[in-house]
């Protein structure tokens, strides 16, 4: 069996292939063309069908998820002519691998017979996923193609809103009814043939298949053929209505280590069932979201797109960052005539910024954290942030005076007003960090892109105000 690293080498390596062969493609494509003779479009069409074989045989010889690497790894047009050489009845599993953006991008791409039988071949919830970002006359065209149970599956997939249990479940549930003996359950599993990934407790019903509880596969293979399922199943099992969150759904699945539980809707009856697959791959595209969301970024950025495209979703970021710097540059202004006197507050002015900054950026994470696991409530709030003021208090003293006696400019006045404005903004950075993120939750905002943008505008402001503040008024 290959190591982690071995793997990374050998998918590197075919990476380098891919580039290698699509870029030999492009060049022999230009020079050719340059070329003037009669026999210019076959040379063209051999040479580009000796490169498209090889490439053709690389990129279906990987697993989907190493060819959905590839994929995400090349140009825009790199991308588009390796696609057309994945063969069609690959295409479906290596969509499903690929990063929402890019997948939506190349789902576009495929003519609407394809697309109905990538949907004949797929589960009803994966090629949901596929096709909710097509425009809805497309939908509608290809759901038109499927059987009536397909496109009923689909579309019931589809209407669950995006965020909620409904929408990531799995329809396929293996059920049992509670008046059964384990030997008939037994031989109802046999008669299936196959069993769902992750399946590690059958989901109990009764006659209106309503949740009765959940019995685990080790009681059924080692229990008692002669008992009745309801003498030996968990009888309070968790499970999820379609409309819980999938953050709920994750929190929960980290706190009981669950790998499987059942969905149902608000009659009780089980419609589906959630694995922890689908619940990783939510905290995956979440963290991916958080994280690109605290510099500016949409979940859909490409790391490859155009320049132009890249450029306009950054222009508003950088828009509201740049006002927040006019703000910090106008309260600098107001103080040209003491920064003219005492030209070391010019020096040492972005530290005292640069630590509230930091400061306030590690409590806006812990408090977001916080609301994420649902820890964050109107009992501990107060204590919170009474907390985060006791620690930005200590801090800044100590790193204050240390910061005072390293830059002390032969002024023990200029060394106080220092430690003291670090204290005081950090102070400012503490419950900034605490309510941001709370205010912009409670207004229905994104915490983690509002209050980075916040937090930054504040302690640079504040930071500068403080300290020229304090030096105008006891130095100078």
């Amino acid at each position: 069996m290959r190591s982690e690293g071995e793997h990374h080498k050998n998918l590197d390596a075919t990476l380098k292939g891919v580039i290698a062969l699509l870029e030999r493609q492009a060049l022999v494509h230009q020079l050719v063309a340059r070329t003037d003779t009669r026999k210019h479009a076959l040379v063209q069409s051999l040479v580009e069908r000796q490169h498209a074989v090889e490439l053709e045989k690389k990129l279906n010889g990987l697993h989907p998820a190493d060819a959905a690497f590839v994929l995400e790894s090349v140009r825009q047009e790199q991308r588009i002519a390796a696609w057309l050489l994945i063969r069609r009845e690959r295409r479906g599993a290596v969509l499903l691998e690929l990063a929402a953006p890019i997948r939506t991008s190349l789902v576009a791409l495929l003519e609407e017979p394809e697309l109905v039988a990538i949907g004949q071949q797929m589960e009803a919830e994966d090629f949901a996923d596929l096709v909710q970002d097509l425009p809805q006359e497309r939908v509608d065209a290809v759901l038109a193609q499927l059987s009536t149970h397909e496109r009923a599956e689909v579309q019931s997939v589809l209407s669950f809103p995006e965020g909620s249990v409904g929408a990531i479940m799995q329809l396929e549930v293996v059920t049992v009814r509670t008046d059964v003996t384990l030997e008939e359950a037994l031989a109802s599993l046999r008669r299936r043939g196959s069993l769902p990934a992750q399946l590690t407790s059958l989901t109990v019903v009764d006659r209106d298949n309503v949740l009765q509880g959940m019995l685990p596969l080790d009681r059924l293979l080692v229990g008692d053929v002669n008992l009745h399922v309801n003498e030996v199943m968990d009888a309070a099992p968790t499970y999820f209505l379609t409309n819980d969150t999938d953050d709920d759904a994750a929190e929960m699945f980290e706190r009981y280590d669950l790998i499987s539980a059942p969905v149902v809707n608000l009659h009780n009856q089980v419609v589906g069932m959630l694995t922890v697959d689908a619940v990783l791959d939510h905290v995956k595209q979440d963290s991916f979201k958080q994280a690109l969301s605290q510099v500016g970024l949409s979940e859909d950025e490409d790391l490859f797109a155009p320049i132009l495209q890249s450029g306009r979703k950054r222009l508003a970021w950088l828009g509201v960052n740049l006002l927040t710097a006019f703000i910090a540059s106008r309260v600098v202004a107001r103080f040209e005539g003491s920064i003219a006197q005492l030209t070391a507050l010019a020096a040492l002015m972005p530290i005292v910024a640069s630590i509230g900054g930091n400061t306030g950026n590690q409590t806006v994470a812990l408090v977001i954290r916080g609301i994420a696991l649902s820890q964050l409530n109107t009992s501990n709030m107060l204590f919170l942030l009474r907390k985060e003021l006791a620690i930005g208090i200590i801090n800044g003293a100590l790193w204050g005076v240390a910061c005072a006696t390293v830059l002390l400019y032969h002024s023990v006045g200029l060394a106080a007003v220092m430690a003291s404005a670090m204290v005081l903004n950090m102070l400012v950075a503490s419950v900034v960090g605490v309510a941001c993120p709370l205010l912009l939750k409670r207004v229905g905002r994104d915490p983690v892109m509002g209050s980075s943008i916040l937090l930054t505008a504040i302690t640079d402001s504040m930071g500068f105000l403080i300290f020229l503040a304090l030096a105008s008024a006891l130095l100078l």
